[in-house]
């Protein structure tokens, strides 16, 4: 039996570690944690997670980064309800949030204050404060060779195909085919490619 499927049937257990684990009013892993993360996440050849780097990489979720891939300055990452996996070639730009569950292709690049988090804070019952409410999650998947503009946000759920271009300040919360540009808020289609013609069309 794995581990993940024992603590699920023994959910005191399981609480017990993630106070050892996490920081109660921080909600970020403890020092004594932090200090074993070269450990356990993962890195390829020539990667670099530059030092200001917020990591709140609990080990009880994937944290991978691809080879020669960039996390720049002062950026967030936290794995803390889902994996984060970010493929080869890839940059996180200046100050970029990335909230688990995400997956992030090669060739991606992410330019300066960008909100990528597959999580949303449950709000239905109002007898309990919001933050006395368990989080729900859904996996944000982004593909190969894309390019998001600054202080975009990508909303839990959300799938960007192949070869797309987000612009700045764009709320992303649907789907987006292959090979698109995307602009506004609520984001939309103003360009795609067309194969027949090898043209980028404009979407009137």
């Amino acid at each position: 039996m794995e581990i993940k499927e024992y603590l699920q049937r023994h959910p005191q257990l399981k609480k017990r570690i993630h106070r050892f684990i996490m920081h109660p009013i921080k909600t970020r892993p403890y020092w004594w944690i932090r200090l074993l993360q070269p450990l356990y996440i993962k890195k390829g050849k020539g990667a670099i997670i530059y030092h200001s780097v917020r990591k709140d990489l609990p080990p009880f979720h994937q944290f991978q980064l691809g080879k020669y891939s960039v996390v720049e300055d002062f950026s967030c990452l936290n794995n803390a309800v889902g994996n984060i996996i970010i493929g080869d070639y890839t940059r996180i730009g200046l100050h970029n949030t990335i909230i688990g569950p995400v997956c992030i292709g090669n060739h991606v690049n992410l330019a300066q204050g960008i909100v990528i988090s597959g999580l949303n804070h449950n709000y239905i019952d109002t007898s309990l404060p919001i933050d006395q409410q368990s989080v729900s999650t859904s996996p944000i998947s982004i593909h190969d060779d894309c390019w998001i503009g600054a202080n975009a946000v990508i909303t839990a759920g959300v799938t960007i195909g192949r070869h797309c271009v987000i612009g700045a300040g764009c709320v992303v919360t649907k789907n987006i085919p292959d090979y698109c540009v995307i602009a506004g808020n609520p984001a939309r289609i103003i360009k795609k490619f067309n194969k027949k013609s090898q043209t980028w069309e404009k979407i009137l």
